[in-house]
């Protein structure tokens, strides 16, 4: 389970998010709502600790993350976020960056890592693709290798920041029915989300936020 308590973060010493408390719950899908510039995103990256807190802490299983390696954390909570370089490497290569947690130096992947990449990219329906660079996907193919690379590294939580991105109508219901799944699971899995309609069709709880504040949680 993580917890964010009184979290507040931001920008060259602004803060975007202030003060917010918020619980995401193995087996259940959180969707963070709320209009363009209300801190969805930024709270999302400073739960996953790719921004400094001005204020509050990041706990897992009740244990105050701020000491921990990033390769520690790299185990418990994943993100997937909202913009994205395009490396000049195939789709498996970069599925594969999703189990860089769990090697050593120099990396060589075991049989059990390439098994997971596998699952993930039959998962988000790449499967075939493995050999194929990322430049010459489309941009919903991309989508769906960097949520493969994101389920590789099978964390206890899960933010994807927009995830339905570049995805069409039928794929984000899919992306839907895949975050219930992962929750039945056992994951907690957050995820920013403009549409409200494909929202309610997945959460287990909705936060609002408006103008950096937790409006409200149900």
């Amino acid at each position: 389970m993580m917890e964010l308590r009184e979290v507040t973060a931001g920008y060259g010493g602004a803060d975007v998010v202030k003060g917010i408390s918020l619980r995401f719950q193995p087996g259940e899908v959180t969707v963070l709502a709320g209009p363009n510039g209300c801190g969805k995103s930024t709270l999302l990256r400073a739960a996953a600790r790719l921004l400094p807190l001005s204020g509050g802490q990041v706990l897992v299983d009740g244990a105050d993350t701020a000491g921990w390696s990033s390769r520690t954390f790299a185990r418990q909570a994943a993100l997937l976020p909202q913009s994205r370089p395009m490396p000049e490497i195939t789709v498996e290569a970069l599925v594969l960056h999703g189990r860089f947690p769990y090697l050593g130096y120099p990396r060589r992947y075991s049989r059990e890592d390439r098994e997971a990449a596998r699952q993930a990219m039959e998962r988000t329906g790449v499967a075939g693709l493995e050999g194929v660079p990322m430049a010459h996907l489309s941009g919903g193919q991309r989508q769906k290798v960097y949520l493969a690379m994101a389920l590789a590294q099978d964390t206890p939580v899960l933010l994807l920041d927009e995830p339905t991105t570049f995805l069409d109508i039928a794929h984000q219901l899919e992306l839907a029915e895949t975050a219930r799944t992962l929750a039945e699971e056992g994951k907690a899995v957050v995820i920013v989300l403009h549409d409200l309609n494909l929202a309610l069709s997945c959460a287990h709880r909705v936060a609002v936020l408006e103008e950096g504040q937790l409006r409200r949680v149900g």
